[in-house]
């Protein structure tokens, strides 16, 4: 694969040999910055607002993405991933029917912001990888509300009324997905691995409809393990603690939960931080995430703290 870039009356050219990239994965984690983003930084090559083109070859390499890119804008500077505000982040990117990849665990280390942009931009016809939809009106549960939601792709489907209602009446479509599984599929699709074997299901609704194959296991017994697929999403929605100019991201204790392999699946990866820090700020032994994954950034403080079950007792007579 070889990557050009031309930029006004200074240029700067970069040559990127397919060979040398087995050499990048190890540096970037994943190869994916070539392979499952070349859309989105086609998309955001740009500063936001600057007028830009894009061509590329239509000759596929036999790794399946365009063999020469070309890009050409007309100020001579990258982009920020920086954008104003959710809606204006979504921009050009949210669509009806898309597979979004969501981070979160319940209410922690979910993109509210993100989320509610996607309520109110309107789309429909929505499916969403996440561990949960949330609770009744918050997380994916606001958008369960509006019905822009067809189908969960989960693995805990609790504390939700309206999700309940809808599945039980047919109008949400449910794929239920062990809650380990449901992680190593969107890291399996943020590495570029289409499916993987597994004995979590086995013999259970899970398996149902799934290639069943045997296997040595790690005891030296014949076992039985089902194919389950890897996710590779349209769109990524994760929230992040801090953040770097760059989009390397920081995620603050449990809340990375989710966050981290939904943010790799994606084409295009938005992130939600609380704070942007500048470039060089960021001890690189904290990076979680590092920014190749990350094409777009808002900042969404400040939060209210979520509490999804509050249980109190009588104050005790002094």
């Amino acid at each position: 694969m070889q990557f050009y870039a031309y930029t006004g009356e200074k240029s700067a050219n970069f040559c990127l040999n397919f060979r040398l990239l087995h050499i990048f994965k190890a540096f970037f984690a994943d190869i994916h910055c070539a392979a499952q983003q070349v859309d989105g930084l086609m998309k955001g090559i740009a500063s936001p607002g600057v007028t830009h083109t894009v061509r590329h070859t239509n000759y596929l390499s036999p790794f399946g993405f365009p063999d020469v890119i070309s890009f050409h804008w007309d100020t001579g500077y990258f982009m920020s991933k920086l954008y104003s505000d959710a809606a204006s982040a979504l921009d050009g990117v949210i669509d009806n029917d898309l597979l979004v990849a969501a981070g979160g665990f319940g209410l922690c280390g979910i993109p509210e912001r993100l989320l509610d942009a996607i309520r109110d931009s309107g789309v429909t016809g929505l499916t969403f990888a996440s561990n949960n939809a949330g609770i009744d009106n918050e997380g994916i549960g606001k958008l369960l509300r509006t019905k822009q939601v067809k189908k969960m792709i989960s693995s805990y489907v609790g504390e939700n009324k309206e999700f309940e209602r809808q599945f039980l009446s047919g109008e949400l479509e449910v794929e239920f997905c062990p809650q380990g599984t449901l992680a190593e599929r969107m890291r399996a699709g943020g590495a570029g691995i289409p499916g993987f074997y597994t004995k979590t299901g086995v013999g259970t609704q899970v398996a149902e409809g799934k290639e069943h194959k045997e296997f040595l296991d790690p005891d030296g017994v014949m076992s039985t393990y089902i194919l389950e697929k890897g996710i590779f999403a349209d769109l990524s929605i994760v929230k992040a603690w801090k953040a770097d100019e760059t989009g390397n991201l920081i995620f603050r204790k449990t809340a990375r939960n989710f966050n981290q392999p939904a943010a790799t699946c994606g084409k295009v990866c938005i992130a939600e931080v609380e704070e942007v820090v500048p470039a060089g700020a960021l001890n690189p032994d904290e990076i979680h995430l590092p920014g190749v994954f990350v094409n777009r950034m808002i900042v969404g403080a400040p939060y209210d703290k979520k509490i999804e079950f509050r249980t109190t007792r009588e104050r005790e007579q002094a």
